[in-house]
């Protein structure tokens, strides 16, 4: 499986897509914010990454608007949070095989980066 979770208006999802070229290496693209996540596909992931946490941004708008940080969220909060609204999922996410890389650190986008020459 090579799927990409990403915001097309989000310029760090489509620089870390362009960065690893990933529109021409089979990947299935899913637009977070016309194609919502359902349930099933947070969950997939979720078992992936370990944690729902792992996959919540914390620099979302909306975490700060709502006040979230000042919180103490369980994993089902993060998952409730994700499910109700797209900003929160931490992009882009991207699956290639049975691996998970979460969002655009340097460090995780390089990870990606070598998946990928090993699968190539």
């Amino acid at each position: 499986m090579r799927k990409v979770y990403y915001l097309s208006t989000c310029s760090t999802s489509k620089r870390v897509i362009e960065e690893l070229e990933l529109y021409n290496k089979g990947f299935e693209f899913q637009d977070i914010k016309i194609d919502f996540i359902t349930e099933t596909q947070l969950e997939r992931m979720y078992k992936m990454a370990g944690s729902y946490e792992a996959l919540f941004s914390k620099i979302a708008r909306k975490y700060k608007e709502l006040r979230l940080k000042d919180r103490h969220l369980t994993e089902a909060d993060f998952k409730q949070y994700i499910l109700e609204e797209y900003t929160f999922l931490k992009r882009p996410v991207i699956i290639i095989d049975n691996s998970i890389f979460i969002g655009s650190a340097k460090k995780t986008v390089e990870a990606a980066a070598e998946k990928l020459k090993a699968h190539n």
